[in-house]
């Protein structure tokens, strides 16, 4: 009894908007001029002036979590153009059930641009459609047609400066900030430092995302920082201070342009290095090593004594290598040749990119840490051998390509990783970096075709190439860790543990092909080792990545088994004596989605909804329907949330639940029914 008559008064609170919304108008609209009359040829400014109800709020151009931005359809003579909408800074509010929307309450005023012609004469009416959405505990949409009727004058009369006055000083700027700002990105997490502001001043950061952009909503971080979650360069209003002295500015992180053109650069040039270092580290690994001295020898006994003649065969062979590389970067540019080119780093701001390059490095660790080998068959080996016997210049050439091509087994970790690189690149930067690989790789047999004589200070081959391949692997390991993070900013501690879990199936299936492929393998042992291996990866792939991860953050659509709402199938279950349960929603409603997460989509209800065979329809009124709108009509609403109940006993009296719904009121009215 105690608990109820709490509830009770709540009921009768939410009801009394729907009541009053009946009575008086929600938003008084109004199309207001800064000028009482018209100047052929000079713009002019022209507002939709909205007037809400104590509480009652519509939304800015970005709404945020929910709600819809007012929209204004112009109707103008002809000649006369408009711009898009001057908005004013909104404030952020923070609705129940931690949904973030952007709006304006009290009255805001939306400014646009009119330009006449300059042949204009005459009286002038300016027409305007005008679409809003007003919200409180309810969200009712809302509208208006109005006019404005001016003269044509010789000279500009100002007209509502005052007015006018103040909600320009609420405009954001596209000036910079007088404050020092900087940006630093983590992954998908943006940060903005705000310098020289004094103690204790207000800041706020108000989203503009484009189309399909995911971003999160600003965190303060006192005394001078912003932080946002956003995937893509973030482009939003800055807002210093409250009250009449507060002022805002258009901010984008490309407003830093040299800033990351020079960090693009530098991350560019350590990325070639990178490669450079790996090219030559490949010269210490044990397919490479023990060939060098033996090539450079070989170069000696074809050469004679002469120091340019063994230069010449250095410098064909050190050709050779870079035809290799250059190679495979003209087939990757030529693959890419029918895709869409991405900038330098945006890679890392997709996920899939992420798992993909992720899944690359970890095969490859494991490879130089001796889980599995790369053989190449011995016939094809003994092939590309001879073919590089040739006399002459040639000869060195293909001994250099085929030199390449027989340390597969070392070069394809370092290969991989730069090849997952290279695929998101533009084309000069993949040549570049193929280019360095390369080098690296040719720089000792320049070196020792240039002075033989310090093949003595090549290191000795033995069990230590072993240990230092092996050794390789951690590099490589520790670069998963740093992808993991990227992916942990992006999906969270559940993408990283679904990844790590394919990453498992991986490395399942490298150990398969490791243990059971050998050289020594019976046919049927590969076959099967094979089969189990690629049933490992195509398994993980399907259930850990396909099914679990990419399902991150989506509602499951089986949780509650929908029905669209119609008249028709309204009454069609009512005539088979079903109950029904009718949710009357919409996406820009903050009540309904409040609603949804916390009453509705519950064990407990879906439990019921189950055993008391009880037909679950949404009405979706997130666009325009007839239907729907003559249905919330029927029940006296202007506006959802609203929620029916039609027991299949009595359909003719159904049970209408509160806007502001919980769990226990929806229990209760559910295990009532028969």
């Amino acid at each position: 009894m105690l608990l109820r008559l709490p509830l009770l008064l709540l009921a009768l609170a939410l009801a009394a908007p729907q009541a009053s919304a009946q009575s008086a108008p929600l938003v008084r609209a109004q199309l207001l001029a800064d000028t009482n009359a018209i100047v052929p040829g000079q713009s002019f400014q022209a507002g939709l002036l909205l007037e809400m109800a104590d509480g009652w709020h519509t939304y800015w151009e970005y709404s945020g979590d929910a709600g819809l931005p007012t929209t204004i359809q112009w109707q103008l003579p002809k000649g006369f153009t408009a711009g898009p909408i001057d908005w004013p800074v909104p404030e952020a509010k923070l609705e129940p059930g931690d949904i973030q929307t952007y709006a304006y309450g009290g009255r805001v005023l939306l400014l646009t641009t009119i330009t006449p012609p300059a042949g204009v004469s005459g009286n002038i009416t300016l027409k305007a459609k005008a679409d809003w959405l007003v919200c409180k505990e309810t969200c009712i949409p809302g509208g208006a047609e109005l006019e404005l009727a001016l003269p044509v004058a010789t000279n500009f009369s100002p007209a509502n400066a005052a007015l006018f006055e103040e909600f320009r000083s609420q405009l954001p700027s596209e000036k910079k900030p007088p404050y020092p700002i900087s940006w630093k990105r983590t992954a998908n997490q943006l940060t903005l430092e705000v310098g020289g502001i004094p103690a204790n001043t207000p800041l706020a950061l108000f989203p503009l995302p484009a189309d399909n952009q995911e971003v999160g909503h600003p965190e303060f971080l006192p005394p001078s920082s912003l932080r946002i979650s956003s995937q893509g360069n973030f482009r939003g209003v800055l807002s210093v201070g409250e009250g009449p002295s507060r002022r805002a500015w258009f901010v984008s992180e490309n407003s830093a342009e040299t800033e990351k053109t020079a960090t693009a650069t530098m991350g560019l040039w350590l990325a070639l290095f990178y490669g450079f270092l790996g090219g030559l580290i490949l010269n210490l690994m044990p397919c490479v090593l023990p060939v060098i001295s033996l090539k450079i020898f070989g170069f000696i006994k074809q050469s004679g004594d002469s120091r340019t003649a063994i230069l010449s065969h250095g410098l064909a062979f050190a050709a050779g290598i870079f035809a290799w590389f250059l190679g495979l970067a003209a087939i990757i540019i030529a693959l890419k040749s029918s895709g869409a080119e991405v900038t330098w780093a945006f890679q890392f701001q997709n996920p899939w990119f992420n798992i993909a390059i992720g899944s690359i490095v970890f095969v490859f660790a494991l490879n130089l840490a001796g889980v599995f080998e790369l053989i190449l068959p011995g016939r094809a080996a003994t092939a590309m051998e001879s073919a590089g016997s040739g006399e002459g210049l040639g000869g060195p050439f293909f001994q250099g390509v085929f030199a390449t091509l027989l340390a597969t087994p070392c070069t394809a970790p370092f290969l991989g990783s730069a090849l997952g690189f290279a695929f998101s690149q533009s084309s000069a930067v993949i040549l570049a970096m193929f280019a360095s690989v390369a080098f690296g790789m040719a720089l000792p047999y320049l070196l020792l075709s240039a002075q033989p004589g310090w093949m003595k200070f090549l290191p000795r081959p033995g069990a230590w190439m072993e240990r230092l391949k092996q050794f390789m692997a951690f590099p490589l390991l520790a670069t998963l860790v740093w992808i993991l993070s990227i992916l942990g900013g992006q999906r969270g501690v559940e993408g990283v543990v679904w990844f790590s879990a394919f990453l498992v199936c991986l490395a399942f299936a490298a150990w398969l092909y490791g243990a059971f492929c050998g050289p020594l393998a019976s046919s049927k042992q590969r076959v099967i080792a094979i089969l189990l291996a690629l049933a490992s990866i195509i398994g993980g792939g399907w259930y850990f990545l396909g099914k679990n991860f990419t399902q991150i953050g989506k509602t499951d659509p089986d949780s509650i088994a929908w029905v669209d709402f119609s008249e028709a199938r309204l009454k069609s279950e009512l005539a088979a004596e079903r109950n029904v349960f009718v949710d009357f929603t919409a996406d820009w409603c903050i009540t309904c989605k409040f609603n949804e997460r916390t009453a509705i989509n519950t064990p407990a209800v879906r439990a019921l909804l189950a055993e008391k065979n009880i037909v679950p329809i949404k009405a979706d009124w997130t666009n325009s329907n007839p239907e729907i709108t003559a249905a919330l009509k029927h029940f006296g609403r202007v506006g959802v949330p609203l929620y029916v109940l039609y027991p299949a006993a009595d359909p003719s009296n159904p049970i209408v639940l509160p806007e502001l719904l919980t769990e226990s009121i929806l229990v209760d009215a559910l295990k009532k029914l028969p």
